[in-house]
Formats: C-alpha cells, structure tokens, sequence
C-alpha cells in the first residue's frame, strides 16, 4: 500500500475524563499509521499524563482497543508529542515521557497543521 500524501494530525485534550474520546484519538491515529499515513498524535490537557509509562495501559473502554496498544502502534510509525504548556502544568519532564515521545511547543503544532496538504482533527 502507498503511503498516503496527506499528514494527518491527531489533537487529543482527552484522557481519563471523556474516555470515549481519547480512544477515538487514539483509534484514528494508529488507524492511519497502519493505512501508511504520516501521523502526529499530539497529547494536551488530561491526555498529557497518556504520555507517562503505563498510564495508558490502566485505562480499559469496553468494546474498544486497548489504548496501550494505540500508544504502541503511533509510536512505531507515527509521531507522539506532548504539549510543552500542559506538561509544565503537570511536571511532567522530557525524562518522564515513554522513548519516543517528545514535549514540545504551539509553534511544532502550527507548523504540522499549517502544512498545504495537512487534514487535522481534534479530539
């Protein structure tokens, strides 16, 4: 399969509060990475804390994917980021995240969703 020319850049606020969206992120960004689509998942507000070694394994949502795997299948073809703002807020650190995961800023998130061909959705 071709990989898709269009980035898609995932924006999820949510985490253990509104579970059916976080999955939904979730779903959607692995989804694409295994249609062969360049993906950025990007983890703001309560879905920050996602980032952290086996957060996301203690969420379960019936009928759904386990988000651990989600997590695992962007991170071995797409891109994870947490927002930098939202990771001060929690004290979360670069050395707090899983391998692979990187904390940065607006001005990263614009840039991937101001790219000509870019489809962004925000969960």
């Amino acid at each position: 399969m071709s990989r898709p020319e269009r980035p898609l850049v995932v924006k999820t606020t949510a985490g253990a509060d509104r579970l059916e969206a976080c999955n939904q992120a979730f779903t959607v960004a692995a989804t694409a990475v295994a249609a062969g689509a360049d993906v950025s998942l990007w983890l703001t507000g309560e879905a920050s804390w996602l980032a952290l070694p086996g957060r996301a394994e203690q969420l379960a949502l019936e009928h759904a994917a386990p988000l651990g795997d989600l997590l695992a299948a962007v991170l071995a073809g797409g891109r994870v980021t947490v927002c930098t703002q939202c990771a001060a807020r929690r004290e979360i650190g670069p050395d707090d995240v899983l391998p692979g995961i990187r904390i940065a800023g607006a001005a990263v998130f614009v840039e991937e969703v101001l790219s000509p061909t870019a489809q962004a959705l925000v969960y």
